[in-house]
């Protein structure tokens, strides 16, 4: 501010120089005998003073009231605080209509290629860490920003409007079956062997077992357990359960159609069945239900949440190892990935760009154009008009010095035409 203010002092003080340069030249040459040369000069001086004080009119009128006593002339002075409200009007149009024009932003849409640039920023490693960083800032900020006792109540009132909407039998059965669709329920009894023949293997698990044996030993049989090795039985015992288990559990895994296999696979339609037949099993989904919406326990456990979420989140954010941070690094690290590989992703993500700016443009145009109209009115016309001079003031000095120097020109050809007569006159003799 106070360079420009310093700039437009000296470019004002130069041309009003100038313009006094013309006038002393003028005012001497009124004072000094006339010859041929001195009526050129006094010309020259002329014309840049009639230039330099047209160019200074018309600058000064564009922000100032020039009080001339000609009511027509006067009237056009302070252009632009007296065309506040008009300035406003035609600059919010013009934004609206050059640049924010639905075609207008899709053609930079597809001159810029977003998708291509997004792809490009994010499989940047540093920027993905610093796009973490804004993420977790904002989540952080957030956090202390909400009321926790609203939190609380929207998670209550959502999870119980949930269940109030849903047939818990009807959604289990429904689940169910899609389990066992294609034979997934097959797949999930695969895992739970193989975790059960794991578990059977580890030491612990075989001392637990012993553990129990033999604590069953000193409480059924107090007196026998005192003269039998009951460590012994017991790590015996617990080896022999453990592996006539597994050896079970690999037979059932083995063989595709072992009897427990179907006696599992019978139960599970079963039990399908009955849900989707059986009122009884119906009518205990919705005392379930009931109970859930009504128990005050279940309320305090869902408002409890989100106290519990936003202490780790808050943990979490705090730490430079932050796992949020690492994720949404991550997260966009694998978009920018996925961007660069797939140009057909690319130019679906531009596609929707472009959709959203023709569907979005029209109402944000609008919202722009009258907060500019509005803004521009609500300034002071002095004040805008200060401002404008103050970032174009200098240039338009330059225009008054150019005024003085061309009015000058001007004057010595208009001068040196007066001598043509003379010239064509002594040139016929």
């Amino acid at each position: 501010m106070e360079n420009k203010l310093a700039e437009l002092g000296r470019a004002k003080r130069n041309a009003s120089l100038l313009l006094a340069a013309a006038a002393a030249v003028f005012v001497a040459t009124m004072a000094l005998p006339e010859n041929r040369w001195l009526l050129a000069l006094r010309a020259v001086a002329e014309a840049a003073m009639v230039g330099g004080m047209a160019d200074w009119f018309a600058v000064t009128a564009l922000f100032r009231r020039i009080p001339t006593g000609i009511p027509f002339i006067t009237a056009h002075t302070e252009v632009i605080p007296r065309s506040k409200d008009r300035i406003a009007d035609n600059l919010a149009l013009f934004v609206k209509e050059k640049f924010l024009a639905p075609d207008t932003l899709v053609a930079l849409i597809r001159k810029n290629d977003p998708a291509r640039y997004v792809a490009r920023w994010l499989t940047d490693e540093a920027n993905t860490r610093l796009l973490g960083q804004y993420v977790a800032r904002a989540v952080e900020g957030a956090l202390h920003m909400v009321e926790d006792a609203r939190i609380e109540q929207l998670l209550r009132d959502g999870v119980r409007e949930v269940f109030a909407g849903m047939d818990l039998t009807e959604s289990l059965a429904g689940v169910l079956d899609a389990l066992t669709a294609e034979g997934r329920h097959e797949q999930l009894l695969e895992q739970a062997i193989a975790k059960a023949m794991e578990w059977l293997e580890r030491p612990g698990t075989r001392d637990w077992i012993a553990a129990q044996i033999v604590d069953w030993l000193k409480e059924e049989h107090p007196r026998k357990q005192k003269m039998l090795p009951t460590h012994w039985i017991g790590e015996n015992a617990a080896a022999v359960i453990a592996n006539a288990v597994h050896q079970r559990l690999e037979a059932i895994r083995a063989n595709p159609e072992h009897e427990y296999r179907q006696l599992f696979d019978r139960a599970v339609h079963d039990f399908v069945a009955k849900l989707q037949t059986q009122p009884e099993l119906r009518a205990r989904g919705e005392q379930v239900k009931q109970y859930i919406l009504q128990d005050p326990k279940f309320g305090t456990y869902v408002g409890g949440l989100w106290a519990s979420l936003k202490h780790w989140l808050g943990e979490d954010l705090r730490r430079p190892d932050s796992a949020f941070h690492r994720a949404v690094a991550g997260a966009g690290g694998w978009l920018g990935l996925q961007l660069a590989q797939d140009a057909e992703l690319r130019r679906a993500l531009t596609a929707q760009m472009e959709e959203a700016a023709r569907g979005l443009a029209p109402d944000f145009a609008e919202f722009l154009t009258v907060h500019i109209r509005d803004t521009i009115r609500h300034w002071d016309a002095h004040d805008m008009a200060d401002q404008i001079e103050l970032n174009i003031g200098k240039d338009l000095q330059a225009i008054r010095i150019n005024g003085t120097l061309v009015g000058g020109a001007i004057g010595l050809g208009l001068h040196l035409l007066t001598y043509t007569p003379a010239l064509f006159a002594g040139l016929s003799r």
